[in-house]
C-alpha cells in the first residue's frame, strides 16, 4: 500500500474549478472516479489525517498511487463526465448497481419488415420498441395473448415465418385469428405495420382511444343488424379490458413517473423502482449495491439516477422521478435528465397523498430485497472464503488465491484443437476476462494435450512478460511506439474475451488491455504430465510467484509440480468443489469454442476455392448479388464493378464457378454445363 503523502499534489496546483478526478493504483488502473464543485477542496479532504477518513475511503486512499483531474465549465458537465468515466473504467471503489436478476421486456421489432412481438432480456437492440420491464415472463405472455385478438401481430420466430411462406400455409395462430398471417400474404406489409403501431400505442398507454373506437363500431354494427360482427367487437372490448385490469391504477391523475426507494445498512443498499405510466404500474426493477465508498442516501440516489438513465433514450425518461431523498446536485440532475428527455423533468420527494403511499410500498419492497440478499450473501461469502482458505492450506500457498485461471484443451481426434482460459476472482467467475486459443504447434490430426497445454501457457505468460516490459518502458519515459516494439510476440489471433473486454490496464490511459495481469493460481485440466508441461513453460519464461496445480478427472486428485503423489481433498471439501467448478467451466468454454470452429470449418462455399478471394471480398460479393447462384450468372464486368473486387479477381471467380468455360476456350469442351452425377450411397457406383 502507498502512503498518500507520496503522491499528494503540491500545494496550490489543484484548481478550484468544478471537475472530475481519478485515483489510480500502482498498476495504472483507475480505482475511483469522483466529481466536485471545487477540485481543490474535495481532493485536499482525501489527504487530511487518515484517521478521520471513513474506513472504506481510507482503504481507497492507501490503495491508490496517484491522482489526476480534469476541469469542466459546469457541474452538469461534471455529472456527465463522471458517468462516462465510471462506465469506461469500471473502478472498484465506486458504487455500482447490479440488477438482482435479468428482467424480461415486451419487445416489438419495429426495425423488421414484418414487426414481431416477443419477450426479450439483456441488452436492448436498435430499432426495437420495449415495454416493461416485467417481473415475470409469463405476465408478458398473458398480456400478449389477450391483445393478439385485437392486434393480430406476428409472434413467430424468423424460421417459422420463413417456412410458412415457403409452404404457403400459416401456423395455428393464423387459423384462429390471433395472427394476421403476413407470411402467406393475407395482409400487406403496410397493413401489418399499422397493426404493430396500434399495438405499441396501446402498450404505451393510449388505451381509451381504442376502447371507445371499438364501442362505437360495435354499436354501429348492431344498428346495421350485423350481429356476428357486433359480438366479435364486444369480445375484443372485453379482451382489452382484461389486459388493462392486469395493471391496477395506483395514481388516478394518470401520472408518468419512476418511483425509487432504498433500504441500506453500513455495507450494502437495496434499491427498488416502480415504473408508472398513465397511472398504472408497468414494471418493476431492483438492484443491490456494495457501499465501497463513504456515501449518504442522497449520494446513492444521485449515482442511481446516473446509472439508470445514463444509456437511456428520451422515451425511457418520465416526466417525474420520485426519490426518497434529493440528490446533492438536484438542479444539475434535473437539467441533465431534461436534456435526455427533450422536455422538463422534475426530481422530487413526495410528501403526501397517493404518491407518498406508493413510495412507502416501494420502500417495503426494497427492505425485503435487502433482507433476502443478506441471507443469500452471508452463505455465499462464508462458503467462498472457506473454499479459498482450504485451497491455500492444501497447496501450501502464502496467501489465498483470489485470482484463479484454469486451462483446458478440446478437440476431436486432433481436429480443430483449441484451448480455453477461464478466470475466477474471489471465488466468482469473471466471464469478461475469459480467453480462447487456437493451438498452432500441432499438425492437423494429432492430439497431444501435453504439448497443447505447454503452448497455451507459454503464449499466455509471454504476453504477460511482453506487456510488463512495455509498462516498464513507458514508466522509464519511452514513447508508446518504442514501448510497443519491446513486445516481440505476435498478437494472438483468437485470444479475445467472451464479452470483448480485456483484462489488464494500459498505464497511459487506464483502459483495459489484454494479458498483463498475473493470476495467483493456475489450474490445468489433467494430471502429472499436464502439470509438468505447464511448469516447464513457466520455468522457461522465468515466471515466479504464481502457484500451479492440476485437477485429474478420474479420482479428482490435485497434482502439484515435482510431486509424485497427488493431494487428496475430502469429497465434502469446499476447496475441491471450487476447483471442480473452475475446471468444469473451462471445459464448457473450450467445448463451446471447439464447436464454433468445427461448425465454421464445415461451412464450405464454392467461393473458398477462388484464388485471391478473402473473407471481406467474399462477403461483399454475396451482399451485392445475394447468392452464389446469382453470382454464377454474372459477367466479369459486373463482378469487377463490386467495390474492392478488381478485374483479375473477377476473372478468377468466373473461371472457378464456370470451369467449363476454360475448357471451351482450349477447344476441349462444348461450353455446356456439366451434368449432375448420381451415386449409389450403398455401393458407391455411378447411376445412369
Amino acid at each position: 500500500m502507498a502512503d498518500p503523502s507520496t503522491y499528494r499534489p503540491a500545494v496550490g496546483t489543484i484548481p478550484e474549478q468544478p471537475g472530475v478526478y481519478r485515483f489510480r493504483d500502482s498498476s495504472g488502473r483507475v480505482i475511483y472516479v469522483g466529481k466536485a464543485k471545487s477540485l481543490r477542496q474535495r481532493l485536499n479532504s482525501y489527504f487530511a489525517d487518515p484517521a478521520g477518513l471513513h474506513p472504506r475511503t481510507q482503504t481507497m486512499v492507501f490503495t491508490a498511487a496517484g491522482v489526476e483531474w480534469t476541469t469542466v465549465n459546469t457541474e452538469v458537465e461534471a455529472l456527465q463526465l463522471e458517468y462516462s468515466w465510471i462506465k469506461e473504467y469500471d473502478p472498484r471503489f465506486n458504487v455500482k448497481y447490479r440488477d438482482d436478476k435479468s428482467y424480461p421486456y415486451l419487445a416489438v421489432t419495429m426495425g423488421d419488415e414484418f414487426p414481431r412481438v416477443q419477450v426479450m432480456r439483456g441488452a436492448k437492440k436498435k430499432g426495437t420498441r420495449y415495454f416493461g420491464p416485467y417481473a415475470h415472463a409469463w405476465a408478458i405472455r398473458e398480456t400478449v395473448d389477450l391483445l393478439l385478438r385485437v392486434f393480430p401481430v406476428r409472434t413467430c420466430s424468423n424460421g417459422v415465418f420463413k417456412r410458412a411462406g415457403q409452404i404457403g400455409r400459416p401456423c395455428l395462430l393464423g387459423y384462429i385469428d390471433k395472427c394476421s398471417a403476413p407470411c402467406v400474404g393475407k395482409v400487406t406489409p403496410e397493413q401489418h405495420r399499422a397493426l404493430a403501431d396500434d399495438f405499441c400505442d396501446f402498450m404505451g398507454g393510449k388505451t381509451e382511444r381504442y376502447v371507445k373506437r371499438l364501442e362505437r363500431d360495435m354499436l354501429q354494427a348492431s344498428h346495421d343488424l350485423e350481429f356476428e360482427l357486433a359480438a366479435r367487437l364486444r369480445d375484443d372490448i372485453q379482451a382489452l379490458s382484461r389486459a388493462m385490469e392486469k395493471n391496477a391504477v395506483v395514481l388516478s391523475d394518470g401520472t408518468d413517473a419512476d418511483v425509487f426507494a432504498l433500504a441500506d445498512d453500513e455495507l450494502e443498499a437495496a434499491v427498488q423502482v416502480f415504473h408508472v405510466r398513465d397511472g398504472r404500474i408497468r414494471g418493476q426493477r431492483g438492484w443491490v449495491v456494495e457501499k465501497v465508498e463513504d456515501v449518504t442516501a442522497a449520494d446513492l440516489v444521485e449515482h442511481l439516477l446516473q446509472q439508470v438513465y445514463g444509456d437511456a433514450n428520451g422515451d425511457a425518461v418520465p416526466r417525474e422521478v420520485l426519490v426518497p431523498q434529493e440528490p446533492p446536485l438536484l438542479g444539475e440532475v434535473e437539467d441533465w435528465l431534461s436534456g435526455l428527455r427533450g422536455s422538463r423533468v422534475e426530481v422530487r420527494v413526495p410528501q403526501r397523498g397517493d404518491k407518498r403511499t406508493l413510495m412507502e410500498t416501494v420502500a417495503r419492497n426494497a427492505g425485503q430485497a435487502l433482507t433476502l440478499h443478506k441471507t443469500r450473501r452471508a452463505g455465499d461469502l462464508t462458503t467462498r472464503s472457506k473454499a479459498l482458505q482450504e485451497i491455500q492450506e492444501a497447496l501450501d500457498l502464502p496467501e489465498a488465491p483470489l485470482r484463479i485461471e484454469c486451462y483446458d484443451i478440446s478437440h476431436i481426434q486432433g481436429s480443430n484443437v483449441v484451448a480455453s482460459m477461464v478466470v475466477f476472482e474471489d471465488g466468482l467467475a469473471r466471464k469478461s476476462e475469459y480467453r480462447k486459443f487456437t493451438i498452432k504447434s500441432l499438425k492437423e490430426g494429432s492430439s497431444d494435450d501435453v504439448a497443447s497445454i505447454r503452448e497455451v501457457i507459454t503464449r499466455r505468460f509471454r504476453r504477460y512478460l511482453g506487456e510488463k516490459d512495455e509498462e516498464a518502458a513507458l514508466a522509464a519515459g519511452a514513447d508508446p511506439a518504442t514501448a510497443e516494439i519491446l513486445d516481440q510476440t505476435p498478437s494472438l489471433e483468437e485470444d479475445e474475451s467472451q464479452a470483448g473486454v480485456p483484462t489488464a490496464i494500459d498505464p497511459q490511459t487506464g483502459r483495459p488491455k489484454k494479458f498483463a495481469y498475473a493470476p495467483n493460481l493456475v489450474v490445468v485440466d489433467g494430471g502429472a504430465p499436464q502439470v509438468a508441461a505447464a511448469a516447464a513453460a513457466m520455468a522457461e519464461l522465468g515466471i515466479e510467484g504464481v502457484a500451479l496445480c492440476g485437477l485429474a478427472k478420474r479420482l479428482e486428485e490435485v497434482w502439484i509440480p515435482d510431486d509424485d503423489q497427488p493431494v487428496i481433498l475430502p469429497r465434502s471439501s469446499e476447496g475441491l468443489y471450487l476447483l471442480q467448478r473452475v475446471r468444469d467451466e473451462a471445459h464448457r468454454f473450450a467445448i463451446t469454442h471447439h464447436r464454433q470452429r468445427r461448425s465454421n470449418a464445415m461451412t464450405v462455399s464454392e467461393l473458398d476455392a477462388v484464388p485471391g478471394l478473402g473473407p471481406a471480398r467474399k462477403k461483399a460479393l454475396l451482399a451485392h448479388f445475394g447468392s452464389v447462384k446469382k453470382l454464377r450468372a454474372a459477367s466479369v464486368e459486373a463482378i469487377a464493378s463490386v467495390q474492392g473486387v478488381g478485374p483479375k479477381v473477377a476473372q478468377a471467380v468466373v473461371e472457378t464457378l464456370h470451369p467449363e468455360a476454360v475448357g471451351e476456350a482450349s477447344g476441349s469442351a462444348s461450353g455446356a454445363a456439366a451434368q449432375p452425377v448420381a451415386i449409389d450411397m450403398a455401393t458407391g457406383e455411378l447411376l445412369d
